[in-house]
């Protein structure tokens, strides 16, 4: 739904992916965006806009378990090009669901 903030967004994946909801859930800003690291690092999502390479780069560099972003939040085709070949490079065990 569009009107779904991303707090709502990622209340309804944490159960979807076996995370309790009383999970422990930081903000933080990687490359200009908002992203929520769930649980030290087991969960991370993003859902802001114009998502850019640099911030998936510097996203699976901290190796987390899950990654979850929106399809819409790429900036570019070409980042949803390189965005499984970003994760096999730097964090190939990470679950990537995208939505």
């Amino acid at each position: 739904k569009e009107d779904r903030t991303h707090e709502d967004l990622l209340f309804q994946v944490m159960p979807d992916l076996g995370v309790l909801l009383s999970s422990k859930i930081e903000e933080a800003t990687i490359d200009g965006k908002k992203v929520f690291n769930v649980d030290d690092g087991y969960l991370i999502a993003c859902f802001d806009e114009n998502v850019s390479d640099e911030t998936i780069k510097a996203i699976a560099k901290q190796k987390p378990y899950y990654f979850v972003m929106r399809d819409s939040s790429m900036a570019s085709d070409s980042v949803a090009t390189n965005f499984e070949q970003i994760f096999a490079t730097y964090s190939p065990d990470t679950v990537r669901k995208v939505l």
